[in-house]
């Protein structure tokens, strides 16, 4: 399985931004918005890719990123936009970690003659 050490944070960032992103920030011009929202969203988008790294459900993942959403942010209560984005994303995060590990295994296969 793929350790936190090879994760790309451009990658969960990118996928935070297409499937998640609950304040909406990916529709501002404003870069330093975008910056200040993506040091916030990294610790939450680690811990969601440390969460399925530790074989946690899809159901559990997106609970998580549900919580952050309505009780960190204030956004809730949860409804099915918000609960959806969050199945998108912890499946989004799934599919890149199953990418790594693939590569991973690619990688470490020795022609043995």
């Amino acid at each position: 399985m793929t350790d936190h050490s090879t994760i790309e944070m451009n990658v969960l960032r990118q996928i935070g931004w297409d499937h998640w992103d609950p304040v909406g920030i990916r529709q501002t011009d404003d870069p330093a918005w975008r910056t200040a929202a993506a040091d916030e969203y990294d610790s939450y988008l680690l811990h969601t890719a440390g969460m399925v790294l530790q074989s946690a459900s899809q159901e559990a993942v997106a609970a998580y990123l549900d919580d952050i959403t309505v009780i960190n942010m204030g956004l809730g209560p949860v409804n099915g936009a918000i609960h959806g984005a969050s199945v998108r994303t912890a499946d989004a995060i799934a599919a890149y970690l199953r990418t790594r590990s693939n590569d991973a295994r690619s990688s470490d296969t020795r022609d043995i003659r």
